[in-house]
């Protein structure tokens, strides 16, 4: 009777309990580590070069069009003049005396101030003498002057009457690179260091005075109105990189476009259809709104960088400006505020830290991908709530490290898998099945350190196969011939080999050595179990296989053989032996030794095709499968204590 040929396979999708462990940091693991400093020193100089202030820019303007609108300043009226105002006046300037008419009608409810954004700095006939009468009998007017040039327009004086009083305003407007307004100025100091109120300020400032407010400058510089704080625009806040900051700016805190703000026309007002509280205690703006006149201005609601939406009337920004001082002072609403330098830089570190743990975590495919876009909408969303609260964190740089560190630790990982997997496959790749060669891939951790595979030691059976009387074969047969021969046989055993879960460690001249059990430990007395079974079943289909082989070789009249297998359970060692050159993975230890000299042992014992024998440890494990002869006690060569020998009784 043989042994039981079928062998229960092992599952080589089950890894190791141990494989889930964390994986102790090598060096080439450890080096990952500096992606996010190296990742954030980039992304720091790339911003510090103005790359990417646009982009900064267009994410300030895409938090601000996600807020929800504010409801309407109550403290505000604009009269707009639109087209349909100027074809009912018949022309433009405006003539003085329709807006001499125009205060005084608003004047009559008491308003708190008016601010008139319409140039005055020359006469327009008819009614001038009306106007300057209305200048003097209106204190709370305030006219308007432009005070620095620049590329498109010169400076505009103010109404003389209304400067000698000091109830002028600035309309000064400050656009970035891309033509947007996003910074308002409180005040600026042209050449003559006479600081002047923006128009914005001045008309907050009467009204706040109502209240009791009254500016005070901190002792960093900065203006303190009620409950609201005015930092200082500085050159690099935000997004900004290296911006002009002169005069007193802040960053636009806008309650809204215009339909944000109670508006009635210039021609409304005149024919009497305001209510007729519209204007008292509140702030009143006149300005033009008609496309013709083209004071106009983009702004963060305008659109994105490649599609521009509506422009904001000038009249309309100087509201919104107004209404962010007073709604700081009395109301406490945020004003925008900005991180130091040190805390952005952190911030960044610490993004490009997430992007790394998480590159390094889903290596690259759908669940990289997939963090790095559940992260990028995490940190979006956070910075959208930080902006309902008034501060402006700086989008796009933290976005960059992180996803140019999950990429980065992604690629760096694959390349060092893919060097070591070069390792293990040039090691393994030649003697294992696809299915052992991916299990011992996914187990490295546990096997490689310091570029190659550890000696460890483990239980494993171990097979040594041989033919009888190659030496007189090879002394017959042409050396072509004997190589075709040959390797018709050596192929057949090593598929064996493989088709029973075993390695092929070596193949020397007609010699096959094939180990069962490693290079993954086998823990359990079940897995031994299972080891030694495979490879008494390897033996027992091998000689199988050569009776099949002998039978085709005797038709082709080529030389028939027997074989010797010895087989033997025990403890060895396994891991790469060699040089930085040639490098293989073989096993050592006495089961090696026992297995070897029970194959060669007394070459004329035995009879039929293939003699199989095994040591002790072995046939503790196969006994209740396969039926066994006992030998004896023998000394085998080179061993000074006998071992127990048993033969598979393989017909």
């Amino acid at each position: 009777m043989k042994c039981e040929a079928m062998v229960k396979k092992r599952s080589f999708l089950r890894l190791p309990t141990s494989h889930f462990r964390f994986r102790a940091l090598n060096f080439r693991q450890f080096s990952g580590l500096l992606i996010p400093p190296i990742v954030t020193a980039l992304v720091i100089a790339i911003q510090w070069a103005g790359v990417l202030q646009l982009f900064g820019w267009a994410a300030f303007d895409q938090f601000m069009r996600l807020r929800p609108l504010e409801p309407m300043d109550p403290r505000i009226v604009v009269v707009t003049v639109d087209e349909p105002d100027i074809r009912n006046v018949g022309q433009w300037p405006i003539p003085d005396a329709v807006l001499a008419d125009l205060v005084t009608i608003i004047d009559q409810q008491q308003p708190v101030a008016i601010g008139l954004d319409i140039y005055r700095d020359l006469p327009v006939q008819p009614g001038h003498q009306q106007l300057l009468e209305v200048y003097q009998t209106v204190p709370n007017l305030i006219g308007v002057e432009k005070v620095v040039s620049d590329g498109s327009t010169a400076t505009i004086a103010p109404p003389p009457e209304l400067k000698e009083k000091g109830r002028v305003g600035s309309i000064d407007l400050v656009l970035d690179a891309d033509g947007r307004i996003r910074r308002g100025l409180l005040s600026l100091q042209p050449e003559d260091n006479q600081t002047v109120l923006s128009l914005g300020a001045k008309l907050a400032l009467m009204y706040l005075y109502q209240h009791g407010i009254t500016p005070t400058v901190t002792d960093n510089g900065n203006v303190q109105l009620g409950e609201g704080l005015f930092i200082r625009f500085s050159g690099n806040d935000g997004g900004y990189v290296r911006a002009d900051a002169g005069g007193y700016q802040v960053l636009l805190n806008y309650r809204g476009p215009q339909e944000n703000f109670q508006t009635i026309s210039m021609t409304d007002v005149l024919e009497g259809r305001s209510d007729p509280d519209l204007f008292s205690d509140r702030i009143v703006l006149i300005g033009p709104i008609a496309h013709s006149l083209n004071d106009l201005f983009f702004t963060p609601y305008s659109g994105t960088l490649t599609r521009q939406g509506d422009r904001m009337a000038g009249v309309v920004i100087h509201a919104n400006l107004t209404s962010q001082i007073i709604s700081a002072a009395l109301d406490g609403r945020p004003q925008f505020q900005v991180w130091s330098h040190g805390m952005e830089l952190f911030w960044i570190l610490i993004w490009s830290g997430i992007g790394t743990a998480l590159g390094w975590t889903y290596r690259l495919g759908w669940g990289a991908l997939l963090s790095l876009v559940v992260g990028g909408g995490s940190l979006t969303l956070e910075l959208q709530v930080a902006f309902l609260e008034g501060w402006w964190i700086p989008l796009v740089p933290p976005i960059i490290a992180f996803t140019t560190s999950g990429i980065a630790i992604a690629g760096y990982i694959a390349n060092w898998e893919h060097q070591e997997r070069q390792m293990v496959m040039t090691l393994f790749g030649r003697h294992v099945t696809p299915q052992i060669a991916e299990m011992i891939w996914q187990s490295r951790d546990e096997l490689i350190a310091r570029g190659q595979l550890t000696g460890q030691k483990m239980i494993a059976t171990v097979l040594f196969a041989d033919l009888k009387g190659f030496s007189t074969i090879a002394e017959t047969m042409a050396a072509d011939a004997l190589m075709c021969w040959l390797n018709e046989y050596m192929n057949g055993m090593a598929d064996i080999v493989l088709d029973h879960n075993g390695i092929v460690d070596k193949l020397i001249g007609d010699a096959v050595m094939a180990v069962f059990g490693v290079p993954i430990p086998r823990t359990s007395s079940e897995e031994i179990a299972q080891d030694a079974i495979a490879a008494v079943s390897c033996a027992v289909a091998m000689g199988e296989k050569l009776k099949l082989l002998n039978s085709q070789w005797q038709l082709e009249g080529k030389p028939t053989v027997s074989m010797r297998v010895g087989i033997a359970t025990g403890e060895v060692v396994t891991g790469s032996l060699g040089s930085s050159q040639r490098m293989d993975y073989t096993t050592l230890g006495d089961s090696v030794n026992i297995a070897a000299r029970l194959e060669s042992y007394d070459k004329s014992f035995g009879d039929g095709v293939c003699r199989i024998l095994i040591n002790q440890q072995t046939h503790e494990q196969v006994s209740y499968q396969c039926l066994t002869e006992y030998i004896g006690s023998i000394h085998l060569k080179g061993r000074t204590q006998p071992i127990n020998v048993y033969q598979i009784n393989n017909p």
